[in-house]
C-alpha cells in the first residue's frame, strides 16, 4: 500500500510563499500520476494541480494558476508544490495524491485518485 507523507505546511503572511513536499513511504513515484488537492473549512476538496503518469507539464486550477508551481524531484523521489503570492483563500489542508492506473484519466476530480496523504495545514494570515 502506497503511503504519502506531506511536509512544509505552516503559517505564512499574506503575499508570502511556502513550499510543500510529498514523499512516498515506499516505491518510486516515477510510475504514478501525482497531484495536489486542498480542503478549506466547510468546503469540498478542490483539485489544485496534477502531472499525468507519463510526465509532461503540470495542469493547474484557475484559482492557483500563475502563483503555484508543481514539479517532480526525481532524484529525491518527491513531488513539490511551490506556492507564491499566497492569499487568505489559500488557507486549507493540502493533500498529496497519487494514481496508479494506466487506464484512468487523472485530473482535478478527487474521486479519480487512488492514494492520499494525511494532509498538511497551510494558514495564510492577513
Amino acid at each position: 500500500q502506497l503511503q504519502l507523507v506531506e511536509s512544509g505546511g505552516g503559517l505564512v503572511q499574506l503575499g508570502g510563499s511556502l513550499r510543500l513536499s510529498c514523499a512516498p513511504s515506499e516505491f518510486t513515484l516515477d510510475y504514478y500520476a501525482v497531484g495536489w488537492f486542498r480542503q478549506a473549512p466547510g468546503k469540498e476538496r478542490e483539485g489544485i494541480s496534477y502531472i499525468s503518469m507519463g510526465g509532461g507539464i503540470p495542469t493547474y486550477a484557475e484559482a492557483v494558476k500563475g502563483r503555484f508551481t508543481m514539479s517532480r524531484d526525481y532524484a529525491n523521489n518527491t513531488v513539490i508544490l511551490q506556492m507564491n503570492s499566497l492569499e487568505a483563500e489559500d488557507t486549507a489542508v493540502y493533500y498529496c495524491v497519487a494514481g496508479a492506473s494506466r487506464y484512468t484519466d487523472y485530473g482535478l476530480s478527487a474521486d479519480e485518485w487512488d492514494y492520499w496523504g494525511q494532509g498538511t495545514q497551510v494558514t495564510v494570515s492577513s
